[in-house]
């Protein structure tokens, strides 16, 4: 491709994954200066939620001024993470479905963003659809597009190394979902944790993407010649 007719694209993957991951965090923060969430380390000490981060005061603004355009952010990395397989030669089923379900993952996260903050059962129900399509549909995502990096002969050590962290990230599901059913009490004191953990090692992967087109000089041609 002619670098004159083309853009490099590293920066949106690095957009797509920092951008939600730094909102949590900054939402946390603001939250609990302004008393409405405890001070904690949400990861182990599973003290609050992350919707519960953005449904009160200032956080209530950035929440929603952020996560929506990284909605949006999402769609675009997971289209251009199907044409960046492509360009590295590789085919399959599973590529053509990333942009799909990516596209399912981001809307159930715009969907979860505008419902946060309101009262009502709908509302609860819109958010907690929201909350499992998102995560599940981006692990979906993350896991084809290890699988097929695991085919090229460059880069299959990093489809594992990607897929190392899917399957971390499915074992610390599977783990929330035996805690539930053998021990709901210690669930209850837990969810968030795991929740936490969960969107962290998904962003994660999303970062080492993003490094991954970087260094592959993926490049796209958004205009004619």
């Amino acid at each position: 491709m002619n670098d004159q007719n083309s853009i490099p694209l590293w920066w949106l993957a690095l957009a797509a994954a920092l951008v939600p991951m730094l909102t949590i965090h900054l939402t946390f923060l603001v939250s609990a200066m302004e008393g409405h969430v405890a001070w904690c380390v949400p990861y182990w000490d599973s003290c609050t939620s992350i919707s519960r981060t953005g449904r009160h005061g200032t956080a209530y603004f950035l929440f929603k001024g952020t996560m929506l355009p990284s909605a949006l952010l999402g769609i675009l990395f997971w289209w251009c993470n199907a044409r960046w397989l492509r360009q590295l030669g590789l085919t399959g089923a599973g590529i053509a479905w990333v942009p799909w379900l990516g596209l399912v993952a981001c809307l159930a996260l715009g969907f979860y963003t505008v419902a946060l903050g309101h009262a009502g059962d709908g509302f609860y129900l819109i958010r907690r659809i929201g909350v499992v399509l998102y995560l599940s549909f981006t692990f979906l995502c993350e896991l084809l597009i290890s699988a097929a990096l695991r085919q090229h002969p460059v880069w299959r050590w990093h489809g594992r190394g990607l897929l190392g962290v899917c399957q971390l990230t499915l074992a610390v599901g599977i783990l929330s979902v035996l805690i539930n059913g053998l021990a709901p009490e210690l669930y209850r004191r837990t969810d968030d944790a795991f929740e936490w953990v969960f969107a962290l090692l998904i962003n994660l992967n999303a970062l080492w993407l993003a490094w991954l087109w970087r260094i592959s000089r993926f490049r796209a041609r958004f205009w004619a010649s």
